[in-house]
């Protein structure tokens, strides 16, 4: 067990310092582009890492987290537009570009929103409880392109990249940075949270939670923090998503963000620490390299997809790990 364990390890480190070391290196040889790749793919595992603790840990297949991911979206792009134009928020609330701010808003508002969702879907299971996740989804979609003040299908435009105290987040290599390190606390959050008691209990929800209850612990309360949190770090992400674009459109709301989450998960290894990374590595990896081959990338993603499941079930990093389970 101690050298599975080891193998992942040192796994988890080398993509941690090459996802680190990629925009320095860009930079060094003039190749800003390179620096925005990172940071996307810093960003989408981000998001990845919320949804593991939900479907990874929990095994809740939720197909509603793009709802998250887009409200965290909407949060900045709003906050930002009407900080913009110089004109007061709901009941004369002041808004911001200040990206702490912003992200606390999201938040909030990501967590709030998930409560309700999260008690009514957590009601059923299987298939029903992934149908009526995306319905909610879907249902904060369509109402997001019937708003015209906030550009309803067109989206919204930020015209000026939201601050972070001493920081110019202009400048593409500070902006990886604030998005890199916010991952890192994700991942330490996911961490601290499997290897807590709340983690087993969750686990163990998934697994039978007919025992669970049995323990005097209530599976349903269980679920519904993790749901939550979940959603929190997922809308985190999407914050940090149309600061990266500088552009909030109802995309990030559609079932197809959510798709693509679940594909980063799954690619990269189901409730393993660094799997939302190795996810979205390769992810964005195909997507820039066969998508200047082909509009139909995502054909070749799918047989590798299918690959995955059919041959490496654990993903990449339960590849790199072995046979063994993981803790």
């Amino acid at each position: 067990m101690r050298k599975v364990v080891t193998r992942e390890a040192i796994a988890n480190g080398s993509l941690a310092l090459l996802l680190l070391a990629v925009p320095f290196a860009a930079i060094a040889m003039d190749e800003p582009f390179y620096v925005t790749l990172a940071t996307r793919i810093a960003i989408l595992a981000l998001a990845a890492v919320g949804l593991n603790i939900a479907l990874g840990l929990g095994g809740l297949v939720s197909f509603g987290h793009a709802a998250f991911f887009g409200l965290g979206g909407y949060a900045a792009g709003i906050l930002a537009t009407h900080a913009f134009n110089a004109e007061p928020l709901l009941l004369g609330i002041p808004a911001t570009t200040s990206m702490p701010v912003i992200w606390l808003v999201a938040l909030v508002v990501c967590g709030l929103v998930a409560l309700p969702i999260g008690a009514v879907s957590l009601r059923t299971s299987g298939v029903y409880f992934i149908m009526i996740t995306l319905a909610f989804a879907q249902m904060i979609y369509y109402f997001a392109i019937s708003w015209p003040a906030y550009g309803g299908q067109d989206g919204l435009s930020i015209y000026v990249r939201n601050s972070f105290p001493g920081v110019n987040t202009a400048l593409p290599l500070p902006l990886f940075l604030i998005c890199y390190g916010l991952l890192l606390l994700g991942l330490v959050l996911f961490w601290t949270l499997r290897n807590s008691r709340f983690g087993a209990a969750l686990q163990a929800a998934r697994q039978n939670p007919t025992r669970l209850a049995a323990v005097g612990i209530a599976p349903f309360n269980i679920r519904l923090t993790a749901f939550t949190v979940s959603a929190m770090i997922t809308g985190l992400a999407g914050a940090l998503f149309a600061d990266l674009n500088r552009f909030t459109s109802p995309s990030m709301l559609s079932w197809h963000m959510s798709g693509e989450l679940i594909v980063l998960i799954i690619l990269g290894g189901r409730g393993r620490l660094f799997g939302p990374v190795a996810g979205a590595m390769l992810f964005v990896l195909f997507e820039f390299a066969l998508g200047g081959i082909t509009e139909r990338w995502q054909l070749f993603l799918g047989l590798i997809l299918l690959g995955v499941v059919l041959f490496a079930r654990g993903g990449l990093m339960g590849f790199i790990a072995g046979r063994e389970r993981h803790g």
